[in-house]
């Protein structure tokens, strides 16, 4: 499921029915999805472990947060659609509108893809400035709050065990009990739902795991304030390094080098230049040489697989719980799909609300749907990621075919600005895979090259 395959918002089609729904984690998955609750239910609850900043600064919860984000096309329409006037926020708050079609310089295949003939336009902003805008915009729902430095212990399940009623939350060293209609995992990768599941005599989700053992690093430089080049080198079998350069708010560009499997990019002003000469293109390297740097130290993450609890698989599940996000799956990031699958998930589940005549008993129909948001992230992430032999988990169906397909399309788009229009289209997840088979695409693919 798609952009294009999935109905758009209309907060009409909810009744409010009253009750209280708790979310756990107030990253962006936890947002987007209290946004969504608040159509439903009287009052939303977020709890959120950490201390959350006033300002766009990266926060503690999320390890990943000084590195490169990105809000696709399907996170992008979406967004704007569950929060009217934040995307026109971020851009207010220095973050750069920029043409995904033309303005960005895409190497893959061994060339820079060509220019796409329709504009795509995209908006370039650090992860903080992303999260800081849009918790605002859910904050100002009046059937809305946030409560900070509050984590959540356990659920609270009925005499029967078959309904969780709320969590159990730790407030410094106290501990209450938060009841709760419908409480939502929004806790990200290192979710306890399926441990907590087990211990009240649930099965655990069945969970596929595919190694990629990426790690990169993140500098930022200086940008003068009309400079928005965007370079994407992402890495491509049998090249384990690659790299990216984004203009962001504050005038800065955020440089991220990245490599799978052993190559693993320094954080050292020396060490980080001497892995960007060594790309494919010399993009990055001048860039570094020609701006000064914003820090005097790269940053460094690792991210060892790609993850995925398949919630769809399960033949039992209480009722008044769901779970959504990086704690249902996660992907490599070098494709930069987390925020948008969240906010596809939260399309889905507006779906559902609308749906239900019991808003607390949501878990088949909501899985069921979102294993199709997932399955496409999926398959781009872990297909691509199969490109390399040394990956490691289970293969999607036809990976060897699709990858085979997807070589050529990019060779072809070196020179064919149609098809890095559909293969962007799809990246971005606005298209499926599939539309990159229709007839006009597979000929511009399958075509002779005498």
């Amino acid at each position: 499921m798609t952009l294009r395959t999935i109905p758009a918002y209309d907060g009409a089609r909810v009744p409010e029915r009253g009750g209280h729904a708790v979310v756990v984690g107030a990253g962006m998955a936890g947002l987007f999805a209290a946004r969504v609750l608040a159509d439903a239910f009287a009052t939303v609850t977020v709890i959120e472990r950490d201390s959350l900043p006033d300002d766009p600064t990266p926060r503690r919860g999320v390890p990943q947060g000084p590195h490169p984000h990105a809000l696709l096309e399907a996170g992008r329409a979406t967004v704007a659609d569950l929060l009217p006037g934040s995307v026109d926020d971020v851009v207010a708050a220095g973050g750069v509108v920029t043409d995904f079609a033309r303005g960005v310089d895409f190497y893959n295949a061994g060339d820079f893809l060509a220019e796409g003939p329709v504009p795509m336009e995209t908006v370039s902003a650090s992860r903080p400035l992303f999260e800081h805008v849009v918790r605002r915009h859910v904050a100002a729902h009046d059937d809305v709050s946030i409560r900070t430095n509050c984590s959540c212990v356990d659920y609270r399940f009925d005499d029967t065990e078959t309904t969780v009623e709320g969590v159990v939350v730790r407030e410094g060293t106290d501990y209450a009990e938060l009841p709760a209609d419908l409480t939502v995992d929004a806790s990200g990768r290192t979710s306890r739902t399926p441990g907590w599941l087990a211990a009240h005599g649930y099965p655990s989700p069945p969970v596929d795991e595919v190694t990629i053992d990426i790690a990169y690093s993140t500098t930022f430089l200086e940008r003068p304030p009309d400079d928005t080049r965007t370079y994407l080198v992402p890495p491509s079998a049998p090249r384990t390094r690659g790299g990216m350069a984004a203009p962001i708010e504050g005038d800065r560009w955020i440089v991220n080098l990245s490599g799978v499997h052993g190559a693993s990019p320094p954080t050292d002003h020396a060490g980080f230049v001497d892995y960007a000469e060594r790309l494919p293109v010399p993009e990055l390297a001048r860039l570094l040489d020609d701006h000064e740097w914003a820090t005097s130290e790269a940053r460094s993450y690792p991210f060892p697989s790609n993850r995925r609890c398949r919630y769809e698989a399960l033949d039992r599940f209480p009722t008044g719980l769901l779970v959504v996000g990086d704690a249902v799956a996660s992907f490599n990031p070098v494709y930069a799909q987390g925020m948008s699958v969240a906010a596809l998930e939260a399309l889905v589940l507006h779906h559902v609300l609308a749906l239900a005549g019991d808003p607390t008993d949501l878990a088949v129909p909501f899985f069921d749907r979102v294993a199709g948001v997932v399955d496409i992230a999926w398959s781009l992430a872990v297909g691509a990621d199969f490109g390399f032999p040394e990956t490691a988990g289970r293969k999607p169906r036809g990976t060897a075919f699709f990858n085979w397909y997807l070589g050529r399309l990019l060779r072809h788009a070196h020179t064919d600005g149609r098809l890095t229009d559909a293969f962007v289209r799809v990246l971005t997840m606005e298209r499926p895979p599939t539309s990159l088979l229709r007839p006009g695409i597979a000929w511009r693919v399958l075509r002779p090259t005498w």
